[in-house]
């Protein structure tokens, strides 16, 4: 999961790269982005999605090997991808508090 994250976040980047060159370039686009490009809120709805999507294949595993309908390895597989998916969440949670916690010490 989290090479899955990472590259879709550098895969974001780059395309968020492309439309702010292709903005420099035709400022006549102005604020409005059409349905195509990337943006930071468009990237950090698909990583949340992916994340949400791992945490539910992971609980989807657990009961699939309750019912003896899953292998052990498949449900370790599927449980670690969850915690990792988690782990990621939080850590990205928390960072977006810190930055925010900074953001609103700063003086005006």
């Amino acid at each position: 999961m989290l090479e899955a994250i990472s590259s879709t976040a550098i895969s974001a980047g780059q395309a968020v790269a492309r439309s702010a060159e292709t903005k420099v370039a035709s400022p006549a686009v102005g604020a409005a982005q059409s349905s195509g490009e990337l943006g930071f809120e468009s990237v950090f709805k698909q990583v949340a999605s992916d994340a949400i999507g791992t945490l539910k294949a992971g609980e989807a595993a657990s009961i699939s090997a309750i019912q003896g309908k899953e292998s052990t390895r498949r449900v370790v597989e599927a449980l670690m991808s969850a915690e990792q998916a988690l782990q990621t969440a939080v850590a990205v949670r928390d960072k977006v508090v810190q930055a925010y916690q900074e953001v609103v010490r700063m003086s005006i």
